[in-house]
Formats: C-alpha cells, sequence, structure tokens
C-alpha cells in the first residue's frame, strides 16, 4: 500500500514538516531540482501542485506560479513524468498532488486514480471536491490505495468533522484561516483549541497549513500539531530565483525542518 510512506512520514515521534510546490514551475524541467532541495532539506512529505487556470482557494504567489508553469506548456502528463521521476530518485519520500478536480476527473476518477499509482504517488488533495461529492473521486482513490487527504477549516464545525474524516487517510489538513493561501496567519491561541478539537475525533494525523511563512511560526504550531504545511514562502522563492531556486528552496526549508522537528523538544 502506497499510504505506508505517509504513515512512517508521522510515526517518528516528533512533527512533521510538510512542503508544497507548483509543479511545473517555472518549468517541467527544472521543478526536480526544486523538489530534490525539499528532501535535502529535511521535508517529510511533499505536496505537488497541480497547475490549474483557476486556483480559487490560492492567493497571489500560487495563482503567479500556476500561471508560471501554465505558461510553459505544463500538462497533467507532466505531472505525472515528474511524479515518475522523483519516487525512482527518492523511493522513501511521501509526495501528495495537491489541486482542483477538472484535471483529476476529466478522464475519470479510476484513471486518475491508476496514473497516481503507477508514478508512486501516496496521497491526493482536491480542494473543490467536498466529502458529499465523494464519488467523484474517493472510491478509485481508496480502491487503489491511495490516500485521500481532505481538508477541515475554521468553519468546520462538530456536525461538519465526522463527513470530512469519513474516507479521510494520510492526514488531515487544517486550513487555519477562513480564506486563501499565504495572505495571513490565524492566532496561535485559535490553531491550538481547533487542532485539539480536531484530535478529539481524528484517527488521523492533522497537519496545519495556510500562513505559515517563517521557522518561528511552524515552531508554534507544531507544538500541538502532528504536521506542519508551508507552501507560499517556498513558491516565493521559486518566483524569485527561478531556475536557480533548489538553493535557496534547500535554505528554507532545512529551517523550516529544524524547527518543526524540534518543537516539542522545548516543551519536555
Amino acid at each position: 500500500m502506497t499510504t505506508n510512506r505517509l504513515s512512517s512520514a508521522f510515526a517518528k515521534g516528533r512533527p512533521a514538516l510538510v512542503t508544497f510546490v507548483t509543479g511545473g514551475d517555472p518549468t517541467p524541467n527544472a521543478t526536480a531540482a526544486v523538489l530534490d532541495a525539499l528532501v535535502e532539506g529535511g521535508a517529510d512529505v511533499i505536496e505537488l501542485g497541480m497547475p490549474f487556470t483557476d486556483p480559487m482557494a490560492d492567493g497571489p504567489a500560487i495563482q503567479l506560479a500556476n500561471l508560471r508553469s501554465l505558461g510553459a506548456g505544463t500538462t497533467t502528463a507532466d505531472i505525472f513524468r515528474i511524479a515518475t521521476a522523483f519516487r525512482a530518485r527518492h523511493p522513501e519520500t511521501p509526495l501528495v498532488l495537491m489541486g482542483y478536480a477538472n484535471p483529476m476527473t476529466i478522464r475519470g476518477g479510476d484513471w486518475f486514480a491508476a496514473e497516481c499509482v503507477k508514478a508512486g504517488v501516496d496521497g491526493v488533495i482536491c480542494v473543490d471536491i467536498p466529502p458529499e461529492e465523494d464519488p467523484e473521486l474517493g472510491p478509485a482513490l481508496r480502491g487503489a490505495g491511495v490516500s485521500l487527504i481532505r481538508l477541515a477549516t475554521p468553519t468546520t464545525d462538530a456536525a461538519r468533522l465526522p463527513a470530512v474524516l469519513d474516507g479521510s487517510s494520510g492526514f488531515l489538513y487544517y486550513v487555519s484561516v477562513a480564506g486563501i493561501t499565504g495572505m495571513q496567519q490565524a492566532a496561535q491561541t485559535s490553531i491550538d483549541e481547533a487542532v485539539a478539537r480536531i484530535k478529539a475525533s481524528a484517527t488521523i494525523p492533522v497537519a496545519v497549513g495556510f500562513g505559515v511563512r517563517t521557522p518561528d511560526q511552524a515552531a508554534a504550531i507544531a507544538k500541538v500539531a502532528d504536521g506542519v504545511v508551508v507552501g507560499s514562502a517556498l513558491v516565493d522563492l521559486v518566483a524569485q530565483h527561478g531556475a536557480n531556486a533548489a538553493g535557496p528552496v534547500r535554505e528554507l526549508t532545512a529551517a523550516l525542518a529544524a524547527a518543526v522537528h524540534s518543537a516539542r523538544k522545548e516543551l519536555a
């Protein structure tokens, strides 16, 4: 089962660093070096964004990354090629595809799930398929042994949380702010309370993202969450450095990883 890699990433006795970059940004050929830099920097899980023309949950940084990627001609086939090559280079690091329903379902859920298996993809986050529309993708992914990673938000109340958790695996992604990525960070007290509430019901790890940009912010969240997701700050480095982004990406990832991995030691 491909989910073993995800399970292992969250079973190291410390919080996990989950990193996000957009596939094909700045070009499909340049993505490999960025992904390698994330692994070298100490990322435990990597989310690879599938570029889409209308990334409604994403802020300016990731919107622009989508445009750069699409402008470079990136296709869904390119994303799977990038994933396949990544898996060959990094047999142990979990890889999650994150994106929107249209590219994932246009050829049918079974096709997409099969391509994920062939490419060694461990999980999928589909931003715009709610639990009520699970049949579009969920059964195909679960049948193929690929984790469907769902999102919870500050508006996910006690009545709705069971539906979000039902059929989820790998980890639950708690979106800490109601809004788009990269623009603001939630108050730490609200994150503490939300994570405690979700973990009381969840049997899978809870990772927190949206608005996390610095090692200090990541460390504060890692004290309560099972994982911390960082995306826009890394995507900004790709925007700044283009094909030369690997070094800066590795450096920031290493700083984030050190902060996340050591966060609980301060509590001991």
